[in-house]
């Protein structure tokens, strides 16, 4: 069933449907979401109000792209609100680069402390990409920037901008590795 097919069952309150669509993605969205808090509890907890937020206003929910993005949208705000509502500020911007690697890696693995650890390794492996690499990175990841924007402000196309943050994750990727495997055998 596709994510449009998923939503209008939703809408027309299909209990089974839902139940089917929160089993299928509670998980990776719990993931995703511990990926910003570094908190099982809190994060199962953002991922709730989630869908319940769905459930309760599916009907007034207008979704142009595909209802699996609009959820990832939903839990990263919270998180980000909720950090924020606790005055925890992302003053190096770790955030977002660190959502980089989270998909690739299990980061639950590790304690705080390392994970502190792999945030400062995750900036100074930005720091070292080459410049213009560096320049499209942070305007994507730290400055929000959009393809299009980055683009403009540099004067390059979309696709090099796109092609420079693939290679950008490449080289991140890697030398996370590295420094995960070497935490990981301390």
């Amino acid at each position: 069933m596709d994510s449009n097919s998923i939503l209008r069952e939703i809408q027309k309150r299909n209990q089974f449907v839902f139940k089917k669509f929160f089993e299928d993605t509670y998980e990776e969205l719990v993931h995703y979401a511990n990926s910003y808090l570094f908190d099982p509890g809190y994060s199962e907890d953002m991922v709730q109000e989630v869908f319940i937020y769905l459930w309760e206003r599916a009907g007034e929910l207008e979704i142009k792209s595909s209802l699996r993005g609009y959820l990832y949208s939903m839990v990263r705000n919270k998180c980000l609100n909720y950090l924020k509502s606790i005055k925890i500020t992302d003053t190096a911007n770790v955030m977002d680069l660190q959502s980089l690697i989270a998909s690739d890696y299990n980061l639950q693995i590790f304690s705080d402390d390392d994970l502190k650890i792999v945030h400062q390794q995750l900036l100074k492996v930005v720091e070292n990409l080459p410049s213009k690499m560096k320049q499209i990175v942070k305007m994507r990841f730290i400055d929000n920037y959009k393809y299009i924007d980055i683009a403009e402000e540099l004067g390059v196309s979309v696709n090099t901008v796109k092609t420079q943050l693939k290679r950008a994750k490449l080289k991140i990727s890697q030398q996370m590795a590295l420094i995960l495997t070497l935490l990981f055998t301390q």
